[in-house]
């Protein structure tokens, strides 16, 4: 059992990593995807906020599909559809074609973070112990390989469809492959009576992890969307050191990733949540107030520390808090992921073309501060089974996915 539980940890690991990846390559060359198919700047938002709002779709699917198929079947299939979407969009040569491409990569992205997020948070509960965050470090790992990759794309103008191939040939095999040791768990069975996530997902219980998932995302979309634009032209750093604060953020983000599990392990979920959101308002705090471009640099290597540990803890606590249906519990709050998204980016420019952008970033900061309003909502709530008793949860671990 302890082979299939490392195997289906480091499959799942290498999953995340590649996700993280490919959504690098994809979002580090917009750039260079509008200008091989001419989408206009009027044009483009459209075709950005469609992303998004079709993952949303495929999340909300998501959690009616695994009704009837595990999420490793929804795992194993969706990840080479996300590959090949990305490649699609950058050997298209027609509007249309990136239209197509871009709804097949939102779709199935939707249903692949779900579906990686639901094993995340089954396995997990099977381990006995925090290992959510060491899955999102590896997504991070993976993302600023992607960025890197689209570096070296971008220095050699290469084309896109040229960056992208080498890419897909090794990730889809090496993820088909993998997928065979994914582990599915089941749902906890409650004992007779139990309220709280027996049932069902109620929202009303699930709205304070919803928040905290969209207010997190706001703040990554703004140092993801804003940090390059900030530095150069409101702290008057070159264009060049402008590039830096977005790859420092994705190393910090990495390394509190790395070692944030430890931390949830000796001091609780709680007390991780809440330090990383003081944490991330204080990094918005020093962004907004920086006289110059290297004050500014730490604000948004403190946001990276900060802004690291909610999402993941956020998934886990769904978990813990709707023990018997997880899976409906992790598809519902993904969704707030893409309005996370969806409205950072905006708001932020919205603010800042109105206001100030050192203004516009303490919209942010606020928002993550709300966070340790709900820390209450990460603590730890032990799964009760019939009969009183207090275990892991470890119906299915001796079987990997395949030929389920």
């Amino acid at each position: 059992m302890t082979d299939v539980l490392r195997r289906g940890r480091a499959s799942l690991a290498f999953s995340f990593f590649a996700q993280g990846a490919t959504f690098a390559l994809l979002v580090t060359r917009i750039p260079a995807i509008q200008d091989r198919y001419g989408v206009s700047d009027a044009l483009l938002p459209v075709f950005l906020a469609a992303v998004p709002i079709l993952a949303g779709v495929g999340s909300v699917t998501t959690e009616q599909l695994v009704k009837r198929i595990r999420p490793s079947r929804l795992l194993r299939w969706s990840q080479p559809v996300v590959l090949l979407a990305l490649l699609g969009a950058g050997a298209g040569g027609h509007i249309a074609e990136l239209a197509v491409a871009l709804g097949a990569f939102g779709l199935a992205v939707g249903a692949l973070d779900a579906s990686m997020n639901m094993l995340g948070v089954s396995l997990q509960r099977t381990y006995g112990r925090s290992i959510m965050l060491s899955f999102h470090a590896a997504y991070s790992l993976g993302g600023i390989l992607g960025a890197s990759l689209a570096w070296v794309g971008a220095h050699w103008h290469l084309a896109l469809w040229v960056s992208y191939l080498p890419v897909v040939a090794v990730l889809v095999p090496a993820a088909l492959v993998g997928s065979r040791w994914y582990v599915d768990g089941a749902p906890a069975p409650l004992a007779e009576g139990e309220g709280q996530g027996g049932g069902g997902v109620v929202f009303k219980l699930l709205l304070p992890l919803c928040l905290v998932m969209t207010f997190a995302y706001i703040g990554d979309s703004t140092v993801s969307n804003w940090s390059a634009k900030y530095l150069k032209d409101v702290l008057g750093s070159s264009e060049q050191l402008a590039t830096v604060p977005y790859n420092v953020y994705m190393v910090t983000t990495l390394v509190g990733r790395a070692i944030g599990d430890f931390g949830v392990r000796r001091f609780g979920a709680v007390a991780v949540v809440r330090l990383g959101a003081l944490v991330a308002a204080g990094g918005f705090a020093v962004v907004a107030s920086a006289p110059g471009a290297w004050v500014g640099m730490l604000g948004f290597t403190l946001l990276g520390l900060g802004l690291c540990v909610l999402v993941p803890q956020t998934f886990a606590a769904a978990g813990r808090l709707f023990p018997g249906a997880s899976d409906a519990a992790v598809a519902r709050l993904n969704i707030f992921n893409y309005v996370g998204f969806l409205v950072g980016s905006p708001l932020v420019g919205a603010l800042g073309d109105a206001w100030s952008y050192r203004g516009a970033m303490l919209v942010p900061m606020v928002l993550v501060l709300v966070t340790s309003v709900y820390a209450r909502s990460f603590a730890a709530q032990p799964d009760r089974y019939r009969g009183g008793h207090e275990r892991p949860r470890t119906a299915d671990v001796g079987r990997g996915s395949n030929g389920l």
